[in-house]
């Protein structure tokens, strides 16, 4: 079953990681590269190699055969292991949509809520036998309309009963913490570079601005503003490649009064000076969208 699900993903991944069935994901990676992404609930399943994420000072690893689930917006850098051209990292993805979870909610089992917002684990055969046949309606566009929802409500009735399903049950619960503390992740992210306010925040989600801290953390394994900055420098970095002559001005665009701090900052994270790793990603045909 692995080996035909690689076998798809190769035929059909082509940069792009969308493809014609909604919420479905393809991903071919030749390069070992690090990659910072906004991550969004997510279900993904290795078909070939492997992937290191850090997520906060936290350290995930999943490999062909296996799964990820993520369960809310987060910022994550990651690295494929071993990826080459020769052995490109094949991976399928299939967003977790809360539409879709609240239905099954009522039948599927009761789950202890997560401690982390990521999970990792082996596929069953039963979740993999899934995801290939998902996989062939790609074969099959005419059937993808009606077959593909099905499927869908298969893979995440398998998640829902499965070791992890406190993880997706928490998304389609729209009084989650979850939820409360997605409006408050949202605003960050469509907000980064305007200051932000703990209280006002906290007010957002419905939450004391102590409570607010805690769930914050509990959600996303980093605090808001370390998800702040997060966000400022992926964005920050994705300007850079496209123009890299005004590391001071694109530092202000993001939110950075300070272009000490701006450089300080971003090469902690990316490890080069602002316009040294732009020009770097440039001169190595930086690797297109991946999944996490």
């Amino acid at each position: 079953m692995l080996e035909e699900l690689r076998d798809l993903v190769a035929r059909h991944a082509h940069g792009d990681l969308r493809t014609p069935v909604p919420g479905l994901l393809l991903s071919k990676v030749e390069t070992s590269e690090p990659h910072h992404s906004l991550a969004e609930p997510l279900l993904v399943v290795m078909a070939q190699g492997g992937k290191r994420l850090l997520l906060g000072e936290q350290v995930h690893e999943y490999r062909a055969g296996q799964y990820l689930l993520v369960g809310t917006d987060l910022p994550v850098t990651g690295h494929f292991v071993g990826a080459t051209p020769r052995t490109p990292a094949l991976g399928l993805g299939l967003a977790l949509r809360p539409a879709a979870i609240a239905p099954l909610l009522l039948e599927a089992p009761p789950r202890t809520p997560p401690s982390s917002p990521l999970a990792i684990d082996d596929a069953g055969p039963e979740l993999l036998d899934a995801a290939v046949r998902l996989l062939r309606l790609l074969d099959h566009p005419s059937d993808a309309p009606v077959l593909a929802p099905l499927i869908e409500r298969e893979i995440l009735w398998r998640l829902l009963t499965g070791p992890h399903g406190g993880l997706v049950r928490r998304i389609g619960l729209a009084d989650s913490g979850t939820a409360h503390v997605g409006r408050a992740i949202r605003w960050i992210r469509d907000n980064y570079a305007e200051p932000m306010r703990i209280e006002e925040l906290a007010r957002l989600s419905g939450l004391s601005a102590s409570a607010f801290h805690r769930r914050f953390r509990a959600v996303t394994a980093l605090s808001p503003l370390q998800f702040q900055k997060r966000i400022r420098l992926q964005e920050a970095r994705s300007l850079l490649l496209a123009d890299a002559g005004d590391v001071a001005r694109i530092g202000h665009l993001v939110g950075y009064d300070s272009p000490s701090q701006f450089n300080r900052e971003y090469r902690r994270l990316f490890g080069a000076p602002p316009g040294q790793d732009a020009a770097r990603l440039r001169e190595a045909a930086a690797p297109g969208p991946q999944l996490p």
